[in-house]
């Protein structure tokens, strides 16, 4: 909708984990560093852990799309499976046709094949995404997998990527076994600010863009405050931002269009209103307490016999309609 108005190819700001949009930043390129070199070297168990949105997902498409055609994958990217179920899906997605009837037969096949795989020089590598949904039960049948061996190596190779909740679930006691197999563990960081405006800037090159100064400095800052560099967050501030840039037909989105695209993601009320509504409150607290001091002065609550509570919460309909009159004036 809005590419053509800010000259761009396609939209920067997706949320797909597009390998080709992927922006290496320090923490991105040691990631995917560790990835590659633990398939390289067959080094059996990798971990990569990081807090949602920062591009995990990504990483693995990146790894995927680098790999050459001696490197067999099976990815699950839904780990909320029963171990037969789960050892079922990974045999399909190596590629290995006809249906297993057991677990023991799924488990045999996968041998097989994996052996096969040895004689051949190939590598062998599970991945698993979302890894810290994964059951007590079934992440120890993955520790088992690797059990399938030779002398001089591992047969499979697994990678767990998930939610900074995995190394709670693996520094557990019950998991000491699998702790002791991993070999590389690595956990990814946010972007600090520079490095979210370089990710900003290279994604609208990737998109076509002749001119990155799509976001004025003011508007740069606001977005690394509510995004604290998560990657998924900046795209879902950006894609809005320039809607609405888009809409308003301004060529440079502003700290005003941040602002209220933040406050519609948090499906708050704006900021305006907020005020309206303190101004108002407090307008009319004044208001109230001046006209109770003034009635209590001329003696009218003693003449009625009334206690002065009790006359306050006899006002308090009357007080309500005031206040939404009031409201209503200054919204105008």
């Amino acid at each position: 909708m809005y590419t053509t108005f800010y000259d761009l190819k396609e939209r920067p700001f997706e949320i797909t984990p597009d390998p080709q949009f992927l922006y290496l930043s320090e923490s991105h390129r040691e990631g995917l560093a560790h990835l590659v070199y633990s398939v390289k070297e067959r080094k059996g168990f990798t971990v990569i852990t990081g807090e949602v949105g920062t591009g995990k997902t990504t990483l693995i498409q990146t790894l995927l799309s680098r790999l050459d055609g001696k490197t067999r994958t099976a990815f699950v990217f839904n780990p909320n499976l029963g171990s037969t179920d789960f050892l079922q899906y990974v045999c399909r997605d190596f590629g290995l046709s006809g249906q297993n009837r057991s677990k023991g037969q799924a488990i045999s096949r996968l041998h097989n094949f994996l052996l096969d795989c040895y004689a051949r020089d190939e590598k062998a590598v599970l991945i698993i995404d979302e890894a810290q949904n994964l059951d007590p039960g079934l992440l120890e049948e993955v520790r088992l997998l690797t059990n399938l061996e030779t002398p001089k190596s591992k047969l499979l190779q697994v990678i767990l990527v998930g939610q900074p909740e995995l190394n709670r679930v693996i520094d557990d006691p019950r998991f000491r076994q699998l702790k002791q197999r991993i070999s590389l563990r690595y956990h990814m960081r946010p972007l600090n600010e520079g490095e979210m405006k370089k990710y900003i800037i290279y994604r609208l090159i990737k998109a076509g863009a002749g001119d990155t100064r799509l976001f004025t400095p003011k508007a740069l800052r606001r977005i690394f405050r509510y995004s604290k560099g998560i990657p998924r967050l900046v795209n879902v501030l950006c894609d809005n931002a320039l809607l609405n840039g888009y809409a308003e037909e301004q060529k440079m989105v502003g700290d005003r269009i941040i602002r209220e695209v933040i406050q519609s993601l948090d499906g708050g009320e704006s900021q305006k209103r907020k005020n309206l509504h303190l101004f108002a409150a407090s307008l009319i607290g004044i208001s109230c307490l001046l006209g109770v001091v003034l009635l209590w002065r001329l003696g009218i609550f003693r003449s009625l016999g009334l206690q002065a509570a009790q006359a306050i919460n006899g006002m308090q309909d009357i007080l309500q309609r005031v206040h939404d009159w009031a409201f209503g004036r200054i919204l105008g």
